[in-house]
C-alpha cells in the first residue's frame, strides 16, 4: 500500500504506480533523464541530484560496509507537465549497503505518492517494500524514521504533482 503521509489529499493505488512510471517514461521519452552514480560507504553523506526543466530530486543517504555500489536515478516529466517522477535504485536488485540514514528530496512539485524498498525487483523477483514504519513521507520529502529503519534500502520511488497555473 501506499505510505500515507497525511499531507497529501489523494494516493494513488500501488498496482497503478508502476503503470503510471511507465506512462512517464514512454509520453515524455525526451522529458526524462537517466543517470548513474555510485553509492559510497564509509559512514560519511553523500547527495546525488538531477533536476529536470522547474524539477529538482535530491538523494542524500550515509551507508556503511562493503564497496561502492552503482546505483541509478530517473527523473520524468509527464508531457502534460502535471507529474514529476524521481526513481533511485540499485539496478542488480538488493543492496548490501547497511545505510545508516536516507532521504530523498523533490523540488518544485508535492509528493503524490512515495514508496521505499529493502529490494528492488530483478530476475523475476518483485519489490520487497519497506514497512510503513520505518519511512515518511512529507509534501517534498520520503526518509528514515531514526530508531525504526532497519537499514536496508534498494529502491525509492516518487510521484509528485506540479503546480498548476490556473487561469
Amino acid at each position: 500500500m501506499a505510505a500515507p503521509s497525511g499531507v497529501a489529499g489523494r494516493w494513488l493505488l500501488p498496482g497503478l504506480v508502476p503503470v503510471v512510471l511507465l506512462c512517464l517514461a514512454a509520453r515524455a521519452q525526451e522529458g526524462s533523464s537517466t543517470a548513474d552514480f555510485d553509492v559510497r560507504p564509509g559512514g560519511m553523506v553523500h547527495s546525488f541530484s538531477r533536476s529536470l526543466g522547474d524539477y529538482t530530486c535530491t538523494f542524500t543517504y550515509s551507508a556503511q560496509g562493503g564497496t561502492n555500489e552503482q546505483w541509478q536515478m530517473n527523473v520524468g516529466v509527464s508531457e502534460d507537465n502535471l507529474l514529476f517522477s524521481c526513481s533511485i535504485w540499485r539496478p542488480q536488485g538488493k543492496s548490501y549497503l547497511f545505510f545508516t540514514e536516507f532521504k530523498a528530496e523533490v523540488k518544485g512539485a508535492k509528493i503524490e505518492y512515495a514508496m521505499a524498498y529493502s529490494a528492488a525487483a530483478v530476475g523475476g523477483q518483485s519489490d520487497v517494500p519497506l514497512k510503513q514504519e520505518e519511512f515518511e513521507i512529507t509534501e517534498t520529502t520520503v526518509s528514515h524514521k531514526e530508531g525504526k529503519f532497519r537499514s536496508e534500502l534498494s529502491k525509492l520511488m516518487i510521484v509528485a504533482k506540479t503546480p498548476r497555473d490556473e487561469l
